[in-house]
């Protein structure tokens, strides 16, 4: 943002999440809901919009949602009621998309975004269930626009925030965190270039100690994080630009464009009321009982958060060590099946945190496709603690076992790397090195104790490498300084 954004001119920003659920079949429809068919092959009557064709609720559809709705902090309706949303477009063969208005499933919660200098709580006003449209093709044929209704009826769930968000970073961070929460409980994978998770928001602007909120727009097409944060930004200037050369911000929908970084007009901004909401007549309302609520909490895993300080408080790890560790939940599970086999949370950490995620990013693998197995890499880490390996050999066992599939210790053996601690092959070593450097011996003695590293590094280097470093600097020490 620009200087005389900072100084003259507060933006206010709300989002609006689309989560996809992922459920076996769709909302309404007994069908798959997967990404990635034949075009219009994972439809039936009811997704088509057929005449006498009545929708039948998806059980899990308001379990994922009453998840959501409990891992942040949300209120639940005991009883909440389906509504008709009403609007004409291609891709919509009912003529309405079947969603919640007046009485959402969870209300009035909220969820903490850390920033690098401050955190911050945001309210979320609603998340409800709908179901999702068909999509509207138009790159394919150069006369007609195609219509592929796979996705029309798809679960989701719309997660409106407050418009408690100030700058496109906290936007940013507060995507993010929605997408690390629908991951940790399963309910979302969270892909935003599939469309799994899309983002709306509503952006205004005005000058800083002005508590009335000003005209917004709402931005659309924003289909990776980065974007989310540019547009946003895009957005803000534009407005104040206008403003200050005497303009008024008109309310609006705006299209973000990724390639010429800029938004234009898609259409005027709808209200309410220009969807005539009224309840959907074939579905009744849902009755969440304390046993199903019951239930649901007892599905909860541990949340970001909180596991994040476990690791930080019981572990004794970083606070950004841990921060990494859990932002995926099947890495942190990674991490923590490691430790519950070898108790020894830094060192399991730190191989983690740089050769896994390092070979992860190399080869763009999920954690869950990475071929070393939790135990293997326990095996690997107690070679190094229990003084068998050296660093140097630690590295080189690593990389064999992506491939071999072999334990550490196997691979030790083979590669010759295990370390010798044995006083019997060692003491010769240390006794001709000792002889064969006389003058850097006298120099030792003198006072020049610096001199240890090179002694060390000769009698290492004689042993190719196999004896063990902390054997050889021991015994170092007692020949110099006791001769």
């Amino acid at each position: 943002m620009s200087t005389i954004s900072s100084e003259k001119y507060e933006a206010v920003i709300g989002l609006e999440v689309h989560a996809q659920l992922l459920t076996q079949t769709k909302a309404f429809a007994a069908v798959s809901p997967d990404y990635g068919g034949a075009p219009n092959t994972q439809v039936t009557p009811l997704c088509l919009g057929h005449p006498g064709t009545l929708p039948v609720l998806n059980e899990n559809l308001v379990r994922y949602t009453v998840r959501m709705g409990l891992a942040t902090g949300c209120s639940v309706s005991e009883k909440s009621i389906f509504a008709r949303k009403n609007y004409f477009y291609p891709d919509l063969p009912k003529g309405y998309q079947i969603s919640q208005f007046e009485t959402p499933i969870c209300y009035g919660g909220e969820i903490v975004i850390e920033l690098d200098e401050y955190d911050k709580r945001i309210g979320i006003t609603r998340i409800h269930m709908e179901e999702d449209a068909g999509k509207s093709i138009h790159d394919q044929d150069p006369y007609h626009t195609l219509i592929d209704l796979n996705r029309a009826g798809t679960p989701l769930i719309e997660i409106v925030s407050e418009p408690d968000l100030r700058t496109p970073q906290e936007a940013y961070a507060y995507l993010k965190k929605i997408r690390q929460i629908v991951q940790y409980l399963e309910i979302c994978d969270g892909n935003m270039e599939e469309g799994s998770l899309r983002c709306d928001a509503n952006v205004s602007i005005r000058p800083r100690g002005q508590k009335e909120f000003g005209t917004r727009t709402e931005l659309k097409n924003m289909n990776s994080f980065r974007n989310v944060e540019r547009a946003i930004s895009y957005e803000i200037e534009r407005q104040i630009e206008l403003v200050e050369s005497g303009g008024e911000v008109v309310q609006q929908t705006l299209l973000w464009d990724p390639a010429k970084l800029e938004t234009r007009k898609m259409r005027s901004k709808e209200e309410a009321h220009d969807y005539r909401y009224f309840p959907e007549p074939d579905l009744p309302p849902i009755v969440i009982t304390q046993a199903f609520m019951s239930q649901v909490q007892a599905e909860l895993p541990e949340l970001p958060d909180m596991r994040r300080k476990r690791m930080v408080h019981d572990l004794g790890l970083s606070e950004s060590d841990a921060e990494t560790l859990t932002e995926s939940r099947l890495l942190a599970d990674y991490f923590e099946d490691v430790l519950s086999i070898l108790n020894e949370p830094k060192a399991v950490a730190n191989l983690i945190l740089t050769e896994v995620l390092r070979v992860l990013n190399e080869k763009n693998l999920p954690i869950q496709e990475f071929s070393v197995t939790p135990g293997a890499l326990a095996g690997l880490i107690s070679l190094k603690i229990e003084d068998r390996i050296n660093s140097s050999a630690m590295q080189t066992i690593f990389n064999e076992m992506i491939t071999s599939g072999k334990s550490a210790a196997e691979l030790a053996e083979a590669l010759n790397l295990i370390q010798v601690s044995e006083n019997a092959f060692i003491e010769p070593i240390i006794k001709q090195i000792l002889e064969n450097n006389p003058d850097e011996v006298q120099r030792y003695r003198d006072g020049k104790k610096a001199l240890m590293g090179f002694f060390v590094g000769q009698v290492m280097k004689q042993s190719g490498g196999k004896a063990n470093p902390k054997q050889v600097k021991d015994l170092l020490m007692h020949e110099l300084e006791n001769d």
